[in-house]
Order: structure tokens, then sequence, then C-alpha cells
């Protein structure tokens, strides 16, 4: 009985790291972002719910529903970001539906998938991209980096994610499991002028975001590596596949509304020449660069729309209507012109 024991002991550890090793020398010849777990989903929009007079298709996205397999002749580019990809704003007022509707009036035959999730980053973007955006043949990838919590931190791997055999198996769970989805926004009213949160709560928010902009920042250094790690990753994929990769570059409202830089200064009880609130988009741009991705940074033009109207809803980090107008305005200039096109 011993011996039977010890035997299937021998087959099962022999087993796992023969799939070690098989997944290790295959993962070399042809890396797999897979072997490492991602959670996009618990932040997923559930199937079918509404979103203010809109309904999310069956993915849980907040666009129409489309086909899996591209229609010939059809550029398809996928808009890939967090809440501000999602929006605030009812679907039509959305910068990625504005976007989509004026280079179709431009004569372009295009479509945009909106696959937004509120509150995922770059390492989501990633594992978004491979498991859903790969099968979709797109054409560009169209990804929304917000400079207010883009930046990732470093995260502590979890003792499985050391083992690809693990890791696929965890992979595989996660396909397989079904995911209900969380209701956003549900049938409620839209009001473009109420504010989402308090004075104070809002200046907290800020707050704790304003450390991306303090000078000789060791932590955002690090910060910039590990969202770099990701960003070069969705760029290495897109290029194997022949695929567009543009980073539209959002600004957070401090950088650009200087009575909110003024109480966020002063409630960090720091002198203002410690912050400089365009540091993360120069850092950012300069390592895009670096990797020749493609990025269109809305800062200045924000900046310069900022003085005459409101573009951020009110005590809120998130586009309001007009805000998501000027954006889909500026990036639908951009893309056209890496489209072709003369009409901008």
């Amino acid at each position: 009985m011993l011996k039977i024991g010890r035997d299937v002991l021998i087959i099962a550890l022999t087993t796992v790291a023969l799939g070690e090793l098989s997944l290790r020398l295959y993962n070399y010849v042809d890396p797999l972002p897979i072997f490492y777990s991602d959670s996009y989903n618990r932040f997923r929009g559930k199937p079918f719910e509404p979103d203010y007079s809109f309904h999310l298709n069956s993915e849980g996205f907040k666009d129409v529903e489309f086909a899996k397999a591209k229609t010939a002749g059809t550029i398809r580019i996928l808009g890939i970001g967090d809440s501000f990809a999602f929006g605030v704003v009812p679907y039509e007022y959305n910068y990625l539906t504005l976007v989509e509707q004026e280079l179709k009036q431009a004569g372009h035959n295009i479509e945009l998938i909106n696959m937004g999730i509120p509150n995922i980053g770059p390492r989501e973007y990633l594992s978004l991209l491979v498991r859903e955006g790969f099968v979709l043949d797109p054409d560009t990838v169209l990804l929304s980096f917000f400079i207010g919590n883009d930046f990732e931190i470093e995260r502590r791997r979890s003792v499985l994610s050391y083992s690809y055999v693990a890791s696929l198996l965890t992979y595989a769970l996660a396909r397989w499991s079904k995911f209900e989805g969380q209701i956003v926004h549900g049938p409620a009213r839209y009001d473009d002028n109420e504010p989402t949160f308090t004075d104070d709560a809002y200046l907290n928010l800020e707050l704790a975001r304003s450390t991306i902009f303090r000078r000789n920042n060791a932590g955002f250094e690090e910060r910039l590596e590990a969202t770099m790690s990701y960003l070069s990753q969705i760029k290495r994929l897109c290029d194997d596949r022949k695929i567009g990769l543009t980073i539209a570059l959002i600004p957070d409202e401090m950088q650009m509304d200087t009575p909110l830089q003024r109480r966020v200064i002063a409630a960090s009880r720091l002198s203002a020449p410690a912050f400089d609130f365009t540091l993360p988009n120069r850092l950012l741009r300069a390592r895009l660069e670096e990797l020749k991705i493609d990025y269109i940074d809305l800062l200045t033009e924000f900046s310069a729309h900022a003085a005459n109207e409101r573009l951020y809803r009110r005590n809120d980090s998130h586009w309001n209507i007009a805000g998501n107008g000027l954006a889909a305005r500026i990036l639908r200039q951009h893309v056209s012109a890496h489209l072709g096109s003369s009409n901008n």
C-alpha cells in the first residue's frame, strides 16, 4: 500500500514537473501573458443592465451589440480604459461614441468598440486585450490612460503565480466561471451639473492623488517603471500582430484648475515649489517616445479650454458632457490623421 502511494506521488510530481518545464519552454518561444492572474471582471458591468437611458451590451460593455467577426472592409478600433472610457455621462455623450460617429460622418468605414471597465489600470488593460481584445481582430487599439490614477503600484505576486501550471489552471477557471457583473449607474437621470462628492471629500481624493505631482518623488519613479512594464508588453503584442496602438493621456482636473491646486497644496502642508503638475506627463511621454508608442497628450488643449468652460463634472475627476465633446474632437483628428484622411 505504501509502495502504491509512493508511486502515485512520484507520478504526480513528475507530471507537474514536466508540465512546468513544457509551459516554460513554450512561453520562452512564444510568450503568453496568461501566467499571472487578473481580476478586471470584478468591476465589469452587468450585461443588459440599464446605464441611464442606455443598456449595456451582452458583454457588459457600455456600447451597442457587436459581432465578434469583423466585416470585410471595416476598420475596427478597440477603446480600452477605465471609468473614463466607460463614461460617467450617458452613452450618446461618451467621447468614444462621438469619435466613432464623427469618423463615420467623415466617410470612414469604422467600428469603435468601447471596452472600458471602471476601476482598472494598465495591468488589467493588458489582460483585457489579451483575453478578449485580440480575438476581435482589431486594426488599432485606442488606450485611454488617466494621469490621476493609472500609474501602477507594484503588487505582490501570489505564491501560485510562480507556478506556470497553477497559473494556467487559474486562467482556465477564470475563463469558465460566470461573472454576473455590476450595475454602475442604473436607470438614474443624468444631471451634468450635480456634484458627485462634497467639497471636502473631493479635496481628500485629489490630495491622495497629488503625490505623483511632487518633485523628487522616488516612489513615483517605481510606479512609472511598473506602468511601463505593462504598456511595453501591450506595444510588443500589438506589433507582433501588426495592430496599431495609440495612447491618449487624460489629465487630472487639478492639473489645470489653479484654485484646486492651491487647495491641494495647502492641505498637503507643503510649499508650492514642491509640486510640478506637468511632471508625470513629461516623464511618461519620454518613455512612450523611447518605445515608439504613438500617443496624444490632452493636457495642453484641455488647459487652454478650461479657462472658458467647465470640462469636468463638479467635484468629480471625470469629464462632463463638454469635456467628452472636446476629447472626441481632439482624438478624432488624431485617429483620422493615422487613417490617412484629409477630412480633419
